[in-house]
């Protein structure tokens, strides 16, 4: 094969966001080239979100107040690093991760669907509290 582009070279990846998305959590692909975030089992999660977005862009005043510093529209999107991300169940050190609901993450179980399996826990205690945020390693 030839020489080909680079698409990324550094840094994460820029979305168009489909709905409110929040930092740490896991984002899938959307119609239209826009990301949200994933749903359970999902098997189109592009990576974890490192920034508060919105849909759409919000510039009138609510309540007379203006927003001077209002969400953005893209979300940037990061694979292959270590993040905190909100766990949905008790997991243990090196246990493999799937989504769950809201674009938090639990453990994969004993057979999962490889295709589902986004990353692995690296948090040294181990989390033992529902929906705590915790490290995780996120392919």
């Amino acid at each position: 094969m030839g020489a080909i582009p680079q698409v990324r070279k550094t840094g994460p990846k820029s979305y168009p966001a489909a709905e409110a998305v929040v930092g740490g959590q896991l984002v899938e692909g959307r119609a239209a080239s826009k990301v949200g975030v994933a749903a359970a089992g999902s098997v189109k999660v592009l990576g974890v979100s490192l920034n508060d977005a919105v849909a759409v862009l919000v510039t009138d005043p609510v309540g007379g107040v203006l927003n001077t510093a209002p969400l953005g529209t893209r979300v940037n999107v990061a694979k292959g690093v270590e993040v905190p991300v909100k766990y949905a169940a008790a997991a243990a050190l090196g246990d493999k991760l799937i989504a769950a609901s809201n674009g938090r993450v639990t453990p994969a179980g004993a057979n999962p669907d490889a295709r589902t399996i986004v990353g692995e826990c690296t948090e040294p205690a181990g989390v033992t509290v529902v929906d705590s945020v915790a490290k995780a390693w996120i392919y």
